[in-house]
């Protein structure tokens, strides 16, 4: 599987454009990944010289990239086939939808070919889950959202 890495809240915090702390496990899993075959991609904001210091500080804990923000090494803005877009099977982004997982989970949807609803079911939650509409979930959403509006305002609990 190609995988495309963000570096900057993705890998280490984001601290742009410094450098921030690496994120817990995060080059770990990387190098997991990599060791069962997966080809990783550092696919960043980062250019020039910015972007040579995040390749430099994964090559220095041991994780060393397939590719740098292309599809391959040899791609360049040259290239007759260049695109910006990225042909990768997965993109691992702290601007996910529903934001970053921990490395931990990242890897084991990677690995055993996890979805959300897996998640959601590991995660210890017992309820029957259930298919609904984007507008039944809407209403829901409605009436959780009005009785927290109504708390807040008078301080309490009207349920």
């Amino acid at each position: 599987m190609i995988i495309a890495v963000d570096f900057d809240g993705t890998i280490v915090e984001h601290k742009y454009p410094e450098i921030g702390r690496e994120l817990p496990f995060a080059i770990e899993t990387l190098k997991k990944l990599q060791q069962e075959r997966h080809r990783l991609i550092l696919w960043s904001v980062r250019e020039g010289k910015l972007l040579q210091e995040a390749v430099d500080f994964c090559r220095e804990r041991g994780l060393e990239f397939y590719a740098v923000n292309s599809n391959y090494a040899e791609e360049t803005l040259e290239s007759n086939h260049y695109s910006r877009k990225l042909k990768a099977d997965l993109f691992i982004d702290d601007r996910n939808l529903g934001g970053l997982p921990e490395w931990g989970m990242i890897y084991r949807m990677i690995h055993d070919k996890w979805g959300y609803e897996d998640i959601y079911q590991s995660s210890g939650n017992k309820e029957e889950t259930k298919k609904r509409s984007f507008w039944k979930m809407s209403s829901t959403y409605e009436k959780i959202s009005n009785k927290n509006t109504n708390q807040s305002k008078t301080g309490r609990d009207n349920s």
